[in-house]
């Protein structure tokens, strides 16, 4: 007679959670784990980030001893400080955001991170806490080097956060407008370059706006960081307050250029990432 053991009792599964909201609590969580995986990534190759900070010195320098013609313009070097701060925090900053999206869509790991409840704009601001901290590392070293270098200061005054805070939301701002183009296209690191390139050139890195022509001070105000160098460097050089800058258009104008591209940033992310998610290339390019 053939006995018949029993059944060994299964264990029930755990239900898969399906509570999950997005409250302030869960979406920092989810910020600062994606913080921590991009700090960590960065940081397990610090020898470019090394090479990066001695070539942003160098090239300040490089650059100052050009236009003074073989000498140190002493009297322009605070301003152009200020402008190149504002340069490296949104160079180093974007490269960091756009090459870590663009290697990650390559990898097929970018794709992944869909798979979780939160909503995608939750992980891309985790990834723009972690450029903002690389170019604000990059950022204070290729302004304070300079500075001991030459032995100019830069005057601290209150008044001068506001426009320079402006300054770190719209360099963020852009900076989410390239990581929203390298959603859909390999082709953002070329639009880096070359928006970069128009910013070191034309936002007051290398001389102070006033001594641009006129068209030109024109131009150069359409590209981020520019509008806030100038706000900045008027109220730190120029003895202006807060009502004066406001009252002369600077102040309006740079708060106007800040919110439309904050605004663009966001709609630009939206609108690529559900194209993406349409076309099945979350992914791929």
């Amino acid at each position: 007679m053939t006995s018949v053991a029993p059944a060994a009792t299964e264990r029930p599964g755990r239900p898969a959670r399906t509570d999950w909201k997005l409250t302030p609590r869960t979406g920092l969580s989810v910020m600062r784990a994606e913080v921590r995986k991009g700090l960590l990534s960065q940081l397990a190759h610090p020898v470019g980030h090394i090479i990066m900070l001695v070539i942003s010195t160098v090239l300040y320098l490089g650059m100052q001893y050009v236009m003074g013609q073989g000498t140190l313009r002493r009297e322009l070097i605070p301003e152009t400080l200020v402008a190149i701060s504002g340069y490296w925090f949104l160079h180093y900053g974007s490269l960091v955001m756009v090459a870590d999206l663009v290697e990650e869509k390559r990898g097929g790991t970018y794709s992944q991170s869909h798979m979780s409840p939160a909503p995608p704009w939750v992980f891309m601001l985790g990834r723009l806490v972690t450029a903002s901290l690389m170019g604000l590392m990059v950022a204070v070293v290729a302004t304070l080097v300079p500075m001991l270098v030459t032995g100019v200061t830069i005057p601290l005054k209150a008044a001068a956060l506001v426009p320079y805070a402006l300054v770190v939301v719209n360099v963020l701002a852009f900076t989410f407008v390239l990581a929203a183009i390298a959603v859909s296209s390999p082709m953002v690191g070329a639009l880096h370059s070359l928006f970069t390139s128009l910013v070191i050139l034309l936002n007051g890195s290398m001389m102070p706006l006033a001594l641009y022509p006129d068209w030109l001070a024109v131009v150069a105000r359409f590209l981020p960081t520019t509008l806030g160098v100038e706000a900045t460097t008027k109220v730190l050089f120029d003895g202006k307050s807060l009502g004066d800058i406001w009252s002369d258009g600077t102040l309006p104008w740079l708060l106007a250029y800040t919110f439309a591209l904050v605004l663009f940033g966001g709609w630009l992310f939206s609108r690529n990432h559900r194209r993406a998610v349409r076309d099945g290339r979350l992914g791929q390019y």
